[in-house]
């Protein structure tokens, strides 16, 4: 659909919002290549009927434009009344395929249709897929949801570009389209990429005592009281404690653990690199039990362990700008 993308690109303003209802006002028809063919096939017989006098040509010409004519309408109405709404789209790693949610709402079944992304002026399109959304899809009556699949080659909030659905049916004389941008962004991370990161400071190396400091079990360091087990024995048991309140304790002993690491971006790395050695280096400790931090200029984030924390990092490797 070469001439079609260039209409598109060229004349085609695609509405933008969080949905879109397909009606007169934003779709678009024109002749398909078995349509021209179609047409050509028509003035063929036209002219051979009124060059030899036959009636049978004729007949089979006005048939044909009739059917032509009739067949429009009824392919932009295979479009028409159907909503598209854009979904809540996770976060995902740059250079990565994400998948971007849509739902499709249709008040009676529908179809063939078929639905993709084309990425907007300027921007390179995506390397070809072979999901079944680049194939022709029936609607059913009611509610549909999609994944888009995508491939951002930028962090931070990012929209994946013109949503075009288009449908050929019923003969496939017609080819009928609508454009539609979503404007619900997606956030997207930097890619991976291995590679050094600076280290400012070990969180809480500096505290003294057991302050700031995790401990591990097994270890000679006294750390913390919890109520006696009869297992245990007599060897763990807090006389003083036993003494002052008549209560049984048991000591806790454990080691202290490395002190979490404060990252921050490789000083002989550009911005860029940097960042994407840092989403690297977080996604490899979240998959660890230690506990880590971020240091992004004057943005700070203490260091924790877990989904949630390794989530706020990334988010603030997407939308950091430099300290611009």
């Amino acid at each position: 659909m070469g001439l079609i993308d260039r209409i598109e690109r060229s004349w085609i303003r695609p509405r933008r919002g969080p949905a879109l209802t397909l009606g007169r006002r934003n779709l678009f028809i024109l002749p398909s290549r078995f349509g021209w063919l179609w047409l050509l096939t028509c003035v063929v017989l036209y002219l051979l009927g009124i060059n030899g006098g036959s009636s049978g040509p004729l007949l089979l010409a006005y048939l044909g434009v009739g059917v032509f004519l009739l067949v429009m309408p009824l392919t932009q109405f295979t479009l028409q009344g159907v909503r598209l709404e854009s979904g809540r789209p996770e976060p995902g790693f740059a250079d990565q395929t994400l998948l971007y949610p849509l739902e499709i709402h249709s008040p009676e079944s529908r179809g063939p249709v078929r639905i993709r992304l084309t990425p907007p002026p300027g921007r390179a399109p995506a390397e070809p897929s072979d999901t079944p959304l680049d194939q022709d899809l029936m609607l059913p009556a009611g509610r549909l949801a999609l994944a888009l699949p995508w491939n951002p080659s930028r962090r931070g909030w990012q929209r994946p570009g013109r949503l075009r659905i288009a449908t050929t049916a019923p003969l496939g004389l017609f080819y009928c389209w609508g454009v539609w941008e979503p404007d619900a962004a997606q956030l997207v991370y930097p890619a991976r990429r291995h590679g050094p990161v600076r280290e400012l400071g070990r969180e809480g190396a500096t505290q003294s005592g057991m302050a700031g400091r995790e401990m591990s079990s097994g270890s000679e360091e006294f750390t913390d009281l919890a109520p006696h087990r009869l297992e245990e024995g007599l060897s763990r048991l807090a006389w003083k404690q036993l003494a002052r309140s008549g209560e049984r304790f048991s000591k806790q002993f454990g080691d202290p653990l490395p002190p979490a690491p404060l990252l921050a971006p490789a000083s002989e790395l550009s911005l860029e690199n940097g960042l994407k050695a840092l989403s690297d280096r977080i996604w490899t400790l979240s998959h660890g039990e230690g506990a880590y931090g971020l240091q992004l200029g004057g943005s700070h984030l203490a260091p924790s362990r877990g989904r949630d924390h390794r989530d706020r990092c990334l988010r603030a490797l997407a939308l950091w700008d430099g300290g611009r």
